[in-house]
């Protein structure tokens, strides 16, 4: 089975719907979908439920998604990278659940693999478990933790071939690989797409089955900041 592959990421980005819920990788700006989130800014999406480790930064990924009021509702781990969160949250525009980033990780992970929760003990006695199931193993307290998922994942990777496989760059893997296990459609965000056979199946993190459709970048992340590709 091939992979739809389309080079326009406006077209894409018409399998997000109003009232999605959507995964997006990157760590601060690293490993973020920039194209895409770029699209989805002119997209008539809204009411969003955002599954992502920070909501970008002020003004910029993510950022810009939530001073345009897209966002309804926003699960992380790192909400400090971009202040204008609190701000929302404070004014009642915006939902917030924050969990630990290794819960954050697992939970992604158990939604991938057809896991509907689990315990840890990350977080018990703390606010955020509140309202949580708790349970005793062994003599101690564990924290029921359930699985996430989402409608449509944006995910950033460093290569694709035409089939779809997926290669990550270093730190910017973060957490898209796991973010294209659990979504019901995956876009691939790339900077270069190649033949079948022309990556080495060891370097091969994302198999094709995961994914739905790569486009390749047209806005890349630099020292001096986001900029048009050359």
């Amino acid at each position: 089975m091939s992979v739809t592959t389309i080079t326009k990421a406006e077209e894409v980005i018409q399998n997000v719907k109003t009232g999605d819920t959507l995964m997006v990788g990157g760590f601060g700006l690293i490993g973020s979908p920039l194209t895409l989130i770029d699209e989805l800014t002119r997209h008539e999406a809204a009411e969003l439920t955002v599954i992502s480790n920070n909501v970008g930064e002020t003004g910029k990924g993510l950022g810009i998604l939530l001073q345009q009021g897209k966002f309804k509702k926003a699960i992380g781990s790192y909400f400090t990278s971009n202040r204008e969160v609190a701000q929302w949250y404070n004014a009642g525009k915006l939902e917030l659940e924050l969990l630990p980033q290794g819960t954050f990780s697992e939970a992604i992970r158990a939604g991938g693999a057809g896991i509907g929760g689990f315990f840890t003990k990350t977080a018990v006695g703390t606010e955020l478990a509140n309202g949580k199931e708790t349970k005793d193993i062994d003599g101690e307290t564990y924290l029921f933790e359930k699985a996430l998922k989402a409608d449509v994942a944006l995910v950033r990777a460093w290569k694709a071939d035409t089939n779809g496989n997926l290669v990550y760059y270093k730190t910017a893997r973060n957490f898209n690989p796991i973010m294209a296990t659990a979504a019901k459609y995956v876009i691939a965000e790339v900077d270069e797409i190649v033949e079948p056979g022309e990556l080495s199946p060891e370097e091969i993190v994302t198999p094709h089955l995961y994914v739905d459709a790569v486009i390749t970048s047209r806005l890349i992340l630099t020292k001096d900041g986001v900029k048009e590709r050359e």
